[in-house]
């Protein structure tokens, strides 16, 4: 069995990675740039060392600075994660050239199955059905938009080297494909280093089918069951689920059968994923399910399928990668509930899912957020144990049936918490946006869509914007919670999973009594003007005193009305108060920084950044409250100033000084967080000023473009 293990990744599989080999008794090495000196996977590592700057390109990718880490720490052998250098076969074999052990498939099957057009090759020679397309060496312009056309729109350009989305994009008419294919070709450039792609007929009622496989170096290849990842937006996953739904045993049976197939024809080793597409406008069918693609590593989600079958991956890989048999055999592998995973991004959903960087001032995630009576457990307050599990909560585990120690068994039906960063740390813009993975575990789907749900409603970040709300209203949706879903779920039901809703009546209360309960000064200064106000605010000869208290929140001005309890000794002056906002009455007691009512059974934890601000969680979202009014609303729009909403590297400009343009229309490209993201103008106008240039980083709020109305 491997001893010691360096990770060559960081966030989040870091951390579940070395959850596992502490388990295991296996020492870690972590790697860290500059910008994830303070990140919790170093901490948590037993050694840790500094790779390099910011950049992944300076740091995480260079696989010198890797294999450098690994000699210096003494690390036997290297686990790469996902993403980084999980799928370089150059890098796996320069990890087994330097005597190590590669944490990872063979470097053949890395290249037989990373460019998709060979990989699909190869699948066709197998008996693996496939997507129609085109797979050629011809990558001109007039051949690729003359196949484009032979196949019929809509189609998919796809980057031949891509993954996770990237070099992806959908064209539905001749007219769009040009520009799709360079913007495709640019960012499979970016992110892959080959511009190459393929073409696929795209399926107008698609869902995305993943199979799981695990090869050892005996021969033997199992799979443990299918992933539904058809919660897609731009092309990445956002929900995924295990079981799918609506899969019978005969369609199971198939495409499983398939994944397997696809795996031993490449001698497969280790833990893989066989991605399929599924026609699904006539339900899910045997004969509509092709293979898209494979991922030679582990896959973001693998935490539902470790729910379902009650098997830790990573140990699997750990013990593969040591020369052992697969820990099962196919038959002792088997399903049990139902598991569903969220991702939580750093973006914010009103401003097009835009990146969001900055400090973790607050971080709440479900785990650190059940109630008392769930922390409790079902042998009450002595149990003492958190429903599901993070870092480190795992209960003692069971042999495996073959007897080769302790899997990873689900705790019945709980929350499940895999998270990159903590409070106090800060996410920063040189890497992916995901923050933390939400699973669930349930007996059914319905239960298991419903924990979801309210897993993602109750976190609670601030200042920098997540995307939880919006996950809590896809896992609630009817069609969702119903099963009907395909890929293009997300982007039916934009307005109704984006909405700007402002905050309910209970945060408004509650911000008001935070203000209230708070220094005594805060609100005298801001009584009203008068002859009879001054000291007399809130006076009355026969009872407490009353007044009305003005908040702010998204620019609309909410008045509130308070009645001071009668004194009691026990408690401070201003700690209580009857409190009503347009007909919601209730009554407020507690601190400025906890607000609790009266006939419920929990408080209301207030952020306090500064004395004239509050903030509150409601279905996942932070609402700010002000004691004075403050604008609101993209910063400059209204002038035609394009501001950079983030920092990031300028890739393209569609524009030149003194251009005309329309509204909507694409004025540059920037690239953050490994993703493109197009600035378009806020209005019809001419360019007035150009600052923007192609290869420029810009830092956050920094204008680009300046426009000028039209007449």
């Amino acid at each position: 069995m491997i001893t010691s293990l360096l990770i060559a990744n960081r966030g989040e599989i870091a951390r579940r990675i070395i959850r596992t080999a502490r388990r295991m008794g296996v020492r870690t090495v972590a790697v860290y740039s500059e910008a994830d000196a303070g990140a919790p996977h170093v901490a948590e590592a037993d050694e840790a060392v500094l790779i390099g700057p910011a950049p992944a390109r300076e740091s995480y990718l260079v696989a010198e600075k890797i294999l450098a880490a690994a000699k210096q720490t003494g690390a036997e052998a290297i686990h790469p994660g996902y993403g980084f250098l999980s799928e370089n076969a150059a890098f796996a074999q320069a990890v087994k050239d330097a005597g190590l052990i590669w944490v990872g498939p063979p470097p053949a099957a890395i290249n037989a199955m990373g460019l998709k057009d060979a990989a699909k090759s190869l699948m066709i020679a197998a008996g693996v059905p496939t997507t129609p397309g085109y797979l050629g060496d011809d990558q001109s312009e007039a051949r690729l938009e003359t196949e484009a056309a032979a196949i019929g729109y809509p189609v998919l350009i796809k980057a031949v080297a891509g993954g996770g989305g990237k070099g992806m994009r959908k064209v539905d008419a001749a007219a769009d494909f040009q520009a799709a294919l360079a913007s495709c070709r640019r960012e499979a450039a970016a992110s892959f280093g080959d511009d190459r792609v393929l073409i696929e007929k795209y399926v107008t009622r698609p869902r995305h089918i993943e199979v799981q496989v695990f090869g050892d170096s005996h021969g033997n290849v199992v799979h443990l069951f299918e992933r539904d990842c058809s919660l897609q937006r731009r092309h990445q996953k956002v929900i995924e689920e295990a079981p799918a739904p609506g899969m019978d045993a005969t369609t199971r049976a198939a495409v499983c059968d398939a994944a397997v197939k696809a795996a031993k024809a490449v001698n497969y080793e280790g833990a893989g994923t066989i991605e399929f597409i599924a026609d699904a406008s006539d339900g899910l069918r045997a004969d509509r399910i092709w293979f898209m693609e494979m991922n030679t590593r582990l896959q973001v989600e693998h935490p539902v399928t470790e729910m379902i079958t009650g098997q830790d991956l990573v140990e699997w890989q750990l013990r593969v990668a040591s020369g052992e048999r697969l820990p099962l055999k196919q038959d002792e592998i088997t399903i049990n509930g139902w598991a569903m995973e969220a991702r939580l991004y750093a973006e914010n959903p009103a401003t097009g899912f835009l990146p969001s960087t900055g400090p973790l001032t607050h971080f709440r995630l479900p785990a650190e957020t059940l109630s008392q009576r769930e922390r409790e457990g079902p042998g009450g307050a002595a149990d003492g144990r958190v429903r599901g599990y993070g870092a480190d909560t795992l209960p003692p585990q069971p042999p495996t049936p073959s007897g080769r120690g302790p899997l990873l068994l689900p705790m019945g039906e709980g929350v499940r918490v895999d998270s990159a960063v903590e409070e106090g740390g800060e996410v920063t813009p040189f890497y992916d946006p995901m923050i933390a993975k939400l699973i669930v575990h349930a007996g059914t789907r319905d239960a298991a869509a419903e924990a979801l749900a309210e897993a993602c409603a109750s976190v609670e970040v601030w200042p920098v914007k997540t995307n939880a709300g919006f996950l809590a209203r896809c896992a609630s949706h009817p069609d969702f919670v119903a099963g009907e879903v395909d890929t293009g779920f997300i982007e039916r039901g934009l307005d109704q999973l984006v909405v700007n809703t402002p905050a309910g009546p209970r945060s408004i209360l509650a911000a008001a009594a935070s203000f209230a309960m708070g220094a005594d000064e805060e609100i005298w200064r801001h009584q009203p003007e008068g002859p009879f106000s001054d000291g007399l605010f809130g006076f009355r000869l026969n009872g407490p005193p009353s007044f009305g208290l003005t908040v702010y929140e998204q620019g609309e001005r909410r008045d509130v009305f308070l009645t001071g309890l009668p004194l009691d000794a026990s408690i401070p002056r201003h700690s209580g108060f009857r409190i009503r906002y347009g007909e919601t009455m209730s009554t407020a007691y507690g601190m400025a920084n906890y607000v609790a009512f009266i006939g419920e059974d929990d408080g209301v934890e207030v952020v306090q950044p500064d004395p004239s601000t509050r903030v509150l969680f409601e279905h996942g979202a932070a609402f700010e409250f002000h004691r004075l009014p403050r604008s609101i609303g993209a910063l400059g729009e209204s002038d035609g100033s394009v501001l950079s909403p983030m920092p990031g590297k300028v890739v393209s400009v569609s524009v030149n000084a003194g251009d005309t343009v329309k509204k909507g229309q694409t004025l540059l490209v920037l690239e953050a967080m490994k993703m493109e993201h197009a600035l378009a103008a806020p209005f019809d106008g001419v360019v007035a000023e150009l600052s923007a240039v192609a290869g420029g980083q810009v830092s956050e709020g920094v204008v680009l473009v300046k426009l000028e109305a039209g007449e």
